[in-house]
């Protein structure tokens, strides 16, 4: 009892090492490219941290899945390097020993991780995608932002102003670049601001300014002049709406709605679990460390296994979305295949202790 407890407790240090440094190197690697994509235009930047919260809401399941193998191999790992497992195999105690206290470590985690994958990360992948169609959806007007290059939503106009005057609906030295069926068209002004007329349109007016229209490499280009000009900008009845993915939607929709798509996210979602609780066992032979000699080739062999593992289930997963393997073969082939290996890796780990057991008598 004195021992299941202190090896949990021990589990349970190690685990939070383990999620704690792989969900910082997660959040950082999400900071990293969101703050990419708002420093370019391309995404608010009042929204960086909100798709950060989300994006770490979807990779929970992972993480845990991984934090759960690591956490056992690191453990059992120490044991075989200070010698300890040489004490429990002396004591007569088998490898197969280890299965019960591991199991009670990871049973809490794959239920959780069960319901993040079936429940919480369709969740916050689609309020991640609704967050984006938002920001998205505002007019060109409320997107633009001083002294970068903007983009419109539908792409086809490049808006660019130097500076605020007041509020922020005025502007000044606006340089505006529309390409719409081959046609080029570039506005100049010094002044600006944002109009809304009675049917709900928006518009930019420029003030002072000049346009020059016409189709690269010809001379037939217009230049005019104007006091004021106006510009209707997209508004969000313009924007084309995107239709859900397999991946936010809900799991209840997803066994509604059977197609190959949605067969094959509901594969990766209850392969999670399966994963963790398999990897988690793995881990107990995999664990195994010559105490005169390094960890690197065990650890190294570790981590082959879980790619492995990782990418097999994703190659189904797309296979399954293709209509390449049935749902009914692709649900179980893989963990099949990784439980075989866990067996093999047992039983070779077992006749080798008890080749030292009897060479020891």
């Amino acid at each position: 009892m004195i021992f299941r407890r202190a090896l949990q407790r021990e589990f349970a240090e190690v685990a939070g090492a383990v999620f704690i440094t792989l969900f910082t190197i997660m959040v950082t690697t999400q900071s990293i490219r969101l703050l990419g994509l708002a420093a370019g235009g391309k995404l608010a930047s009042e929204a960086v941290l909100a798709l950060i919260g989300f994006a770490s809401l979807n990779y929970l399941p992972v993480l845990l899945s991984l934090t759960v193998f690591v956490s056992v191999l690191l453990t059992i790992s120490r044991q075989y390097k200070d010698s300890e497992m040489v004490v429990w195999f002396a004591s007569g105690q088998s490898l197969l020993a280890w299965i019960r206290p591991v199991l009670g470590f990871a049973l809490p985690f794959v239920v959780m991780i069960g319901g993040l994958s079936l429940l919480v990360s369709p969740w916050a992948v689609e309020q991640s995608d609704r967050y984006r169609e938002r920001l998205e959806g505002a007019d060109d007007a409320s997107r633009i932002t001083p002294g970068a290059f903007q983009e419109s939503a539908r792409g086809e106009r490049v808006i660019f102003v130097e500076g605020v005057i007041g509020e922020t609906a005025n502007v000044e030295n606006i340089f505006i670049n529309t390409v719409k069926q081959g046609l080029v068209s570039v506005i100049v002004s010094k002044r600006g601001h944002t109009e809304v007329a009675p049917n709900g349109d928006k518009f930019l007016v420029l003030q002072q300014g000049r346009r020059y229209e016409g189709t690269p490499g010809q001379l037939d280009y217009r230049v005019m002049d104007f006091q004021s000009y106006a510009v209707r900008v997209e508004s969000k009845q313009e924007r084309i709406e995107a239709g859900n993915s397999p991946k936010q939607t809900s799991t209840m929709e997803l066994l509604g709605k059977r197609s190959n798509p949605n067969k094959g996210e509901f594969l990766w979602r209850i392969g999670l679990p399966l994963s963790a609780l398999t990897l988690s066992l793995l881990a107990i032979p995999l664990s195994f460390v010559n105490p005169r000699a390094g960890r690197s080739a065990n650890l190294l062999l570790a981590l082959l296994t879980y790619m492995i593992y990782s990418n097999a289930m994703s190659i189904t997963q797309a296979w399954v979305a293709q209509g390449r393997i049935g749902f009914h073969v692709a649900w179980w082939v893989v963990h099949v295949v990784m439980f075989t290996l866990l067996i093999v890796l047992f039983s070779r780990r077992l006749a080798v202790n008890s080749v030292f057991r009897l060479l020891r008598r």
